[in-house]
């Protein structure tokens, strides 16, 4: 084994606890506490729009190798590459953890994620390909176990930062949660530089690079290559949803659990603890078991992962058919989608990424690398779409935005109630909302027709609680009534704790910015723990806490217009579904027609320790 490969698994651990402990938490920290991380409260950012910028981060991430693999192979080699672009991913950490002292937090939000992109992104194809240059043909028989060796290493960082800066966000703030991976981060370039004398260096090609690029074998070996990446590329955009969706998801399930209340971006560390028992099970186990059936191949590897990915997605729409219906389904359910869909990586990451290294020409080992992340980028890049196009303007929010800027200069300090002209644009008008601001935070919002959401919202608050607080079922409830324009209420279930009263609006036309209504949340009897939060207190000192008692339950309602999504619950995880049968069946032909070449470096490919005099 060479004696560099700690080094690299030290590494990789430790920068995988980085980047995963930030990304756990990044959904849940853009749609509750980015608004409270400036002055003055802003309006929180829809789930959607979460998703969308979170699925925008992790493409970024991923496109960004291209850059990584043209220094290292061309001009700066794997180990250089590697040291000078993790400069760059711990300012990044730095800049998050700024967030909410100085300036303003999107800002340090946006540069944060764009160092990280730029540093991460960078030095991945160098680091799963400098694993690699480590072998020749005396010991390449070993890259299959040293692979598994990397990805364990990979989630037994993810695991543990899984775990904790969930746990730091809730109790000592973004700060902390964002400041202890960038801390770990630096750790990583630190082990990673103490291995520099004992790892075997493949020099950059240098312009015979791009001549090997553009050769005849080159481009074979892409062209093969590509169609095999696109499909992974599906795979991607289900899978990375774990830290999205199914974070969305989980906030609405019990998640209390072996005797725990799990914080919802928790249940993620799943996939990495079940990675640290499944490297060995089905290296030890279940391919040999496999392999006496059919030969299992690294195609039919990713094959069979592909159809167990779309069985996932089977099981994580019913969760979501349940908590449409309104039901409080075990956090149990979460996790069994979390052992099937990482017996699916197992089958799809772990395996491609070996399999793209073989069948890469030597010089371009970081290229095909950087070939293979950009799955990651295309599959988060249709999510991210998908996402984009469901999202529904607030039509408060826009006319909300454009009246701050006529308002007096004491506006952020002097309560008020701002008037909002609404659909006609005409003030003094049936359709007219208001505003009303408290320390320049919007706080409540006056609907038109409020009187007849109010009604609704009544009756359906009074049959829950005739009923232990649970809601009815939706078909019970379909006559409610009419607004003021004329258009059927209708009421709608979000989760076991919150329903939607709401019409098409005054433009009698669903699904626009102009749908309007209320939210009504259950809040039960506050608890001195809650209290205790990070959130709670940030809340409280910018005068946006959440209206609570400490003896009953309390049904708070919220106006809205406009702010929702087209594709939502059951419906979302649905279209997920199909896409990933679809290219699952599509698969099956490629794999019987491709035919592998594989490309193993040798002795004379490489530059051996010590680096060269003067070399950092």
């Amino acid at each position: 084994m060479p004696s560099g490969i700690p080094f690299i698994i030290g590494n990789e651990a430790a920068e995988r606890f980085s980047f995963y402990g930030m990304r756990t938490i990044l959904v849940v920290f853009m749609t509750q506490y980015l608004w409270l991380m400036g002055n003055h409260a802003t309006t929180p950012m829809g789930n959607a729009e979460a998703r969308e910028h979170f699925h925008d981060f992790v493409k970024y991430a991923y496109l960004t190798p291209f850059l990584g693999a043209l220094l290292s192979d061309v001009f700066l080699g794997k180990y250089r590459t590697i040291l000078f672009l993790s400069l760059f991913y711990c300012l990044g950490h730095g800049a998050l953890a700024m967030m909410g002292t100085v300036g303003h937090a999107p800002y340090w939000l946006l540069s944060g994620l764009g160092l990280i992109c730029f540093g991460s992104g960078g030095i991945k194809p160098c680091v799963s390909s400098h694993v690699g240059d480590q072998f020749g043909p005396r010991n390449s028989h070993l890259l299959t176990r040293v692979y598994n060796w990397f990805y364990f290493s990979i989630n037994f960082g993810s695991a543990f930062s899984t775990l904790l800066t969930p746990w730091l966000l809730e109790w000592y703030g973004p700060h902390w949660a964002f400041g202890v991976p960038g801390v770990l981060m630096g750790l990583a370039t630190i082990v990673f530089w103490l291995g520099r004398n004992r790892f075997v260096h493949i020099p950059p090609s240098g312009m015979s690079f791009f001549r090997e690029v553009s050769s005849r074998e080159g481009l074979a070996a892409l062209a093969k290559l590509i169609p095999l990446f696109l499909f992974i590329a599906v795979f991607w955009g289900l899978y990375d949803q774990t830290g999205s969706s199914w974070v969305q998801q989980a906030a609405q399930m019990n998640l209390n659990f072996m005797g725990h209340t799990w914080l919802p971006s928790q249940i993620q560390a799943a996939n990495p603890f079940l990675i640290l028992a499944y490297v060995p099970l089905f290296g030890l186990v279940i391919y040999p078991l496999l392999n006496r059936v059919f030969k299992l191949t690294p195609l039919r590897k990713i094959g069979i992962g592909f159809f167990v990915t779309a069985g996932c997605y089977v099981l994580t729409t019913l969760i979501q058919v349940w908590i449409d219906k309104g039901e409080s389904p075990s956090v149990a359910w979460q996790l069994l989608a979390f052992l099937i869909i990482t017996a699916a990586e197992v089958m799809v990451s772990i395996v491609g990424l070996e399999f793209a290294y073989t069948q890469a020409p030597k010089s371009m080992k970081s290229m095909v690398m950087a070939c293979y992340l950009a799955s990651v980028y295309v599959g988060n890049e249709f999510v991210s779409k998908v996402n984009e196009s469901i999202q529904i303007p607030s039509g408060s929010a826009e006319q909300l935005e454009t009246a701050i800027k006529s308002l007096p200069g004491d506006w952020q300090t002097s309560p008020r109630n701002v008037e909002l002209p609404g659909f006609d644009g005409q003030p003094g008008t049936a359709d007219d909302m208001f505003q009303q601001m408290t320390n320049g935070s919007p706080t409540k919002l006056t609907i038109p027709s409020a009187a007849e959401f109010e009604k609704a919202a009544l009756i359906i608050e009074t049959a829950a609680r005739a009923n232990g607080h649970k809601l009815p079922p939706i078909e019970a409830h379909t006559d409610l009534g009419t607004d003021i324009w004329g258009n059927k209420i209708r009421y709608k279930i979000v989760d076991s704790k919150s329903y939607r009263i709401l019409s098409d609006g005054p433009d009698r036309t669903p699904h626009t910015k102009w749908d309007t209504g209320l939210l009504v949340t259950i809040v039960p009897p506050k608890s001195e723990e809650a209290a205790d939060s990070w959130l709670a207190k940030r809340r409280a000192a910018l005068s946006v806490a959440k209206e609570q008692s400490t003896t009953e339950t309390l049904y708070t309602k919220e106006g809205f217009c406009g702010g929702l999504e087209k594709l939502e619950g059951a419906a979302y995880f649905r279209f997920f579904t199909w896409v990933m049968i679809g290219a699952a069946l599509l698969y099956l032909p490629f794999s019987i027609f491709y035919k592998p070449k594989s490309y193993i470096q040798t002795a004379d490919d490489a530059n051996r320790f010590p680096l060269p005099p003067g070399e950092p």
